[in-house]
This record gives C-alpha cells, structure tokens and sequence, in this order.
C-alpha cells in the first residue's frame, strides 16, 4: 500500500484543515516546496496535493506553490482543487503533474472525467469526499444527496486511475480512519481506491493496509506534521 503524504494548499502555505473547515486552518510551513523535497528524503514515492483555495474558487489558486513543488521533487505528484474543465486539466498535465484528481466535476460535468481518463490512461482520478456517507462538492461546502458507492459505480467503467475517499468528518480530526466506510467503497468496485481523513498512526495505516479489499494507498497530512507518524518507518512498515 502506498503512503501518499499530503500537502495542502492555503494562500501559497502548508496547512491542514479541521472537517474541511477553512477557517479551522492550521499552518504548518510556510514554504511547499522545502516541505515536499523534505517527504521525498524521507523515502515516499508519490505526494497528494491540494490547493484548497482552488476547490472553492473553482479555478486554480495555488498553481505557483504547485509548480514550485513539481520544480523541488522527481516523484510522481497527484492534484486536486479547482480543476473544472479541461484546459485546466491539460494544463497540470503539461505542467508535470502524474495524476489529476477531479471531484466536483465528476457531479457536475461527467463528461469530462470520462473523457479525460480516455485521453489520459493511469492519470485522471475521481476523489470522493463524503459528510455522513454523502458526497460533498465546491471544496466540502455542498452535500449532495449522491452515496459515495453511487458515485463510484457511475464511473466504474470509466478506465480511472484511482478512487481518493476522503471522509470529511475524520479529516484533520486526528480520530482514526473511516474503516468500514473504506473498507464498503473497496469492495464495491474494481476502481483502486486511496483512503484519505483521519489516519494519526502507524496503526491506522496497518489497519487500512488489512481490509479485505486491498487498497491502493492512504494519505495522511497532520499526523506527519505533528510527528505522530514517522514517514521512513511507516513507508517502509507498508512496504513489507
């Protein structure tokens, strides 16, 4: 199972926010891309970035603490936040980034996700971020009446990369991962899925790493932060 490590984006600085609440933002570095060279050291192979100000603008927002990163690492990098249409699309993958992650769009323009993960085999993922087991759009801020499984089986036969499974009440809250919740979306579809929100220890990650369904990755961001989680020991607990 991979460890993505995450970096989030609020006004050009590394933050984590509390339940997606952006004015519970906490700042935790001031420059990404010494943060980002400095999980690369440590051993990870991919990192998770989103640029928070983008998913509730809609557009881009971050792009010059993003590009930045992408001039700091050589490791594959996946995105989300404010990537809405497909000029926006193409541009991160021109720019360098591996994989894109669409969220609102998967509601709101389907097309495009199917479209894209078409023209870009193993590079477009579909993130799922859910309050109650209900998705959330425009950065967390609408919940929809759309289950997280429904979502994901709309697009099971879309040829995504990944499924990024945030659960919104566990994000940043330091309580533990959503296991069942995880473990349900997994053994749903055949899409890999990277859990995301609440994961505080290596404990949490062995857990996730030991569901039935076996998933592609976790990210955590605060308990890397916070020195909960040592990022070497925990890369390499996972990769035994």
């Amino acid at each position: 199972m991979i460890l993505y490590p995450a970096i989030d984006l609020k006004d050009g600085k590394c933050v984590r926010l509390l339940r997606g609440d952006m004015t519970q933002a906490t700042v935790f570095g001031e420059d990404p891309a010494a943060q980002a060279r400095a999980f690369a050291a440590a051993g990870c192979h991919w990192l998770h970035l989103v640029d928070l100000d983008g998913a509730f603008a809609g557009r881009p927002v971050n792009a010059e603490a993003v590009a930045a990163i992408l001039g700091a690492v050589d490791i594959p990098v996946q995105l989300g936040g404010g990537i809405r249409d497909r000029q926006t699309l193409e541009g991160w993958l021109e720019k360098g980034i591996a994989r894109v992650i669409l969220g609102t769009a998967a509601l709101r323009d389907p097309d495009l996700l199917r479209s894209a993960a078409r023209a870009h085999p193993g590079r477009i993922a579909l993130g799922i971020d859910a309050r109650g087991g209900r998705v959330a759009v425009e950065g967390w801020a609408e919940t929809t009446a759309t289950t997280a499984v429904d979502l994901a089986r709309r697009f099971e036969d879309a040829g995504l990369a990944a499924l990024v499974y945030t659960d919104i009440e566990r994000d940043g809250a330091m309580q533990g991962p959503n296991i069942a919740a995880t473990a349900a979306l997994a053994a749903a579809v055949a899409i890999p899925v990277i859990a995301s929100g609440g994961v505080s220890s290596l404990a949490d990650l062995e857990a996730l790493r030991d569901i039935p369904t076996p998933l592609d990755g976790a990210i955590t961001g605060r308990a890397l932060y916070e020195g909960r989680i040592d990022l070497a020991s925990a890369v390499a607990s996972l990769a035994a």
